[in-house]
């Protein structure tokens, strides 16, 4: 392999255990706030930092908020794993089932949370945040499909690249937290573009942009990773590299602002 490359799959590499630490915290957030909170029967925690918590008297709502939640501590830990080559080299029957139930657990998870965002009394982010959800929601449910379908067919090099596209899009909820995070350091935590009721100009940005952006940075790998356009894959290597401390310093201050209580 060309030492331009390697140094491309290098930096890659980094920014993504970066980001599996910033995971690791948020799976933390879920499993110690939120889930401890449920077994105590503590709900008004949810309330605090959630727009539609749990709501009197919405018994189907709840009880998808609640299995939502659950879903998510799954796929938060499960998905990670997938991409660990370790992993996948030496506990293939792991990787195969584990696979299977995070493909499951993001479908299902994509249905519930678009039911939540549209039959939930407190709409945030007005329409263009109800829009931008639902694009992410079907995104990552056809993902997840073409991921499973190209696995069956044992067409392991498509199934890659949808499996890496299908975990991008199931991260977008995590990414709409680094990116805001990341823009109130940039900003000297000022936040222009981010009020109240999330529907300034940046919140409308990470409506879209929270899925999007990481997926364009994606499918330029996948196609530089194989390009013999040695110049551009210099740029890009470049780029991953500046990405990596932007995104430690979105990760540390994401999880300062919200999710250490």
């Amino acid at each position: 392999m060309n030492i331009q490359k390697i140094k491309l799959k290098r930096n890659v590499n980094i920014l993504f255990y970066i980001g599996l630490l910033g995971q690791f915290a948020f799976t933390l957030y879920i499993a110690i706030y939120l889930l401890a909170s449920a077994y105590n029967k503590k709900w008004e925690d949810w309330n605090e930092h959630m727009a539609n918590g749990i709501i009197n008297g919405d018994k189907i709502g709840n009880f998808i908020l609640v299995f939502h939640i659950i879903l998510a501590l799954t796929i938060t830990i499960g998905g990670p794993l997938q991409f660990i080559s370790f992993i996948r080299k030496n506990f293939k029957r792991f990787h195969r089932w584990n696979g299977r139930i995070y493909i499951f657990s993001v479908i299902v998870t994509a249905i519930l949370a678009t039911y939540l965002i549209w039959n939930r009394p407190l709409v945030i982010g007005g329409h263009p945040g109800l829009i931008g959800n639902t694009i992410n929601a079907i995104l990552i449910i056809v993902f997840g499909f073409l991921t499973w379908s190209t696995a069956l067919k044992k067409d392991f090099i498509s199934h890659r690249k949808w499996a890496i596209r299908t975990y991008i899009v199931v991260s977008g909820v995590w990414f709409y937290r680094i990116m805001f995070g990341t823009w109130l350091l940039l900003t000297g935590f000022t936040a222009p573009g981010i009020n109240a009721d999330l529907t300034g100009w940046f919140s409308i940005i990470l409506y879209f942009g929270s899925y999007l952006i990481p997926l364009a940075i994606t499918e330029s790998y996948l196609y530089l990773e194989n390009s013999e356009n040695l110049k551009l894959v210099k740029v890009f290597t470049w780029i991953i590299g500046l990405l990596c401390p932007l995104l430690v310093a979105g990760v540390i201050v994401t999880t300062i602002v919200f999710w250490i209580k």
